[in-house]
């Protein structure tokens, strides 16, 4: 294990987006992992579609978005470390966070196939309390993070915090996904 370590910290240092991304791509689909088989007790009947929708959001877009944004967040100087950690927690949850919740749904519904309209419905109906929970979530954390974690592990501490609430992601768009077709289904009914 302490090699693995060793490994990946070098990664982090040589290769910051590639690790980055491929620690984003395996989190994500391993928090869908866990919405399908510890919350919503799939079984064999697991979506392996959503898993693999999942990871390529954590990989394609989201670990690029991240290491990309922590790198700014690092470049900036601020006149003290505790005005540095006040404002890049407030920079990252009132700047990036609320962008990344609405592309988070966005990208999921077009990921899924439906429409823009669909993806617009899905945005509205778990923005904002996703974006509290969030809150909630990573105000504490990041504060932690940027007060005491080395530049190059940041990203690492946001993804073991990230395991758990991607899987809350996973479940909440699965919610909002499947009331949806449900809606659907009652729309056809009540046609025929």
């Amino acid at each position: 294990m302490a090699s693995f370590l060793r490994i990946y910290n070098a990664a982090l240092m040589r290769r910051p987006m590639l690790a980055q991304s491929a620690t984003a791509a395996f989190l994500f689909g391993a928090g869908d992992v866990i919405a399908q088989q510890a919350i919503e007790r799939q079984g064999k009947n697991h979506d392996f579609m959503r898993t693999a929708r999942l990871t390529f959001y954590g990989g394609a877009f989201f670990g690029p978005a991240l290491t990309k944004w922590y790198q700014l967040l690092n470049r900036i100087k601020f006149s003290s470390p505790t005005k540095g950690v006040i404002y890049r927690v407030w920079l990252d949850q009132a700047v990036l966070t609320p962008v990344a919740v609405g592309f988070f749904f966005g990208a999921m519904t077009m990921l899924e196939g439906k429409s823009i309209s669909d993806a617009q419905e899905r945005i509205s109906t778990n923005y904002q309390p996703t974006l509290i929970r969030n809150w909630t979530v990573f105000i504490p954390t990041q504060i932690i993070n940027f007060a005491i974690v080395p530049h190059h592990l940041r990203f690492v501490v946001v993804s073991v915090v990230s395991l758990f609430w991607n899987t809350y992601l996973s479940a909440v768009n699965a919610r909002t996904q499947n009331q949806a077709l449900l809606e659907s289904s009652d729309v056809d009914k009540k046609l025929n």
